[in-house]
């Protein structure tokens, strides 16, 4: 009998089915909302509009964010992928941007606010798929 190495790779989780969506948009919502509590500029009335700009964020996201990194993808290699920070912090002014043209209380005062707001909630974004995935594949 010969023992052998055993490598199993497992398929990805489904982008789209309703479990990943519903936690891309909790992470998105307490990536918003704590960068409304520790980024200056960054001003979130109330809970409808952080919860009505959290939806336009994950819309701006799914739609634009293919684009732009499509248009941009040499710039993205030639800066070793620093480049996505300008990205993030352009799709979350057009949160904001979008979020003001419907009356929404979400504003954001310049762009260090939005580039700073787009670092926080990548992190937090990151930390959460990090603690959701790790404890999946412990179970």
């Amino acid at each position: 009998m010969s023992r052998g190495v055993l490598v199993r790779f497992d398929p990805p989780a489904d982008p789209w089915s309703l479990r990943t969506l519903f936690l891309r948009f909790v992470f998105n919502l307490a990536g918003l909302f704590i960068a409304s509590r520790i980024v200056p500029g960054i001003v979130i009335g109330d809970g409808p509009s952080l919860l009505a700009g959290t939806a336009i964020f994950a819309i701006v996201n799914m739609l634009l964010r293919p684009l732009a990194t499509f248009l941009s993808c040499c710039l993205i290699v030639g800066t070793f992928g620093l480049f996505v920070l300008v990205i993030n912090t352009v799709l979350l002014a057009s949160t904001a941007w979008v979020a003001g043209q419907l009356g929404l209380a979400f504003t954001i005062d310049g762009p260090w606010s939005a580039f700073f707001g787009a670092l926080v909630i990548s992190i937090v974004s990151l930390l959460a798929t990090i603690l959701v995935n790790g404890s999946a594949r412990r179970v």
